[in-house]
């Protein structure tokens, strides 16, 4: 492993998770989870840059249904939302550290995976979904801590991620390139 990728890895792993906090932090259900979706999708095109391997996103999206399928269902918690006063102050609170845990456990999976010369094709999904539950634990650890240095930064930065669901939706439109869409979202994760 070289440390030069495994720090460029880690560095795409944090930002991905900053922003699927706040994309687990819009307070529209269903469209929170579409948005982590689309985070975890970005992250695996750069970790595939950083690894050299080629990516496929209909794979990466087949991956991460099956290997978080038990989880996704934990990201219900988006559901609760749907109940007024209450439901969006709890269903946002566990939602934020939901959709960061589960982002960190995709990289970190893929990471590992990567590293020892695996591709989008030859996973041993019963080894990737105990790996994946594994690191899930330790990234809901991992978002909170996050969540707590970045309110100790700069408490309000709730703009931020209004503005980086924007982005995400002017890209998915075709609205934006993708090299736009880098840069935008580069200069916004780094206001965070």
């Amino acid at each position: 492993m070289s440390s030069s990728k495994f720090e460029q890895s880690q560095g795409i792993i944090q930002h991905h998770v900053l922003w699927s906090m706040g994309a687990g932090a819009i307070p529209i259900p269903v469209l929170d989870s579409a948005a982590v979706i689309m985070v975890q999708l970005d992250m695996l095109k750069q970790l595939s840059r950083v690894y050299e391997v080629v990516y496929d996103e209909s794979s990466g999206k087949h991956l991460i249904s099956v290997i978080a399928g038990s989880t996704l269902t934990r990201l219900g918690a988006s559901y609760i939302k749907t109940i007024p006063g209450i439901g969006t102050l709890l269903g946002g609170v566990s939602m934020v550290i939901l959709s960061g845990a589960s982002t960190y456990a995709i990289g970190k999976l893929f990471t590992n995976h990567f590293e020892s010369g695996g591709n989008f094709f030859d996973f041993d999904l019963s080894w990737a979904q105990k790996k994946y539950e594994e690191e899930f634990e330790k990234g809901k650890e991992y978002a909170s801590d996050l969540q707590k240095n970045d309110q100790e930064k700069e408490p309000n930065k709730g703009e931020i991620f209004v503005k980086l669901d924007k982005l995400v939706q002017l890209k998915k439109s075709g609205v934006i390139s993708d090299e736009e869409f880098q840069s935008k979202k580069e200069d916004l994760l780094k206001r965070l």
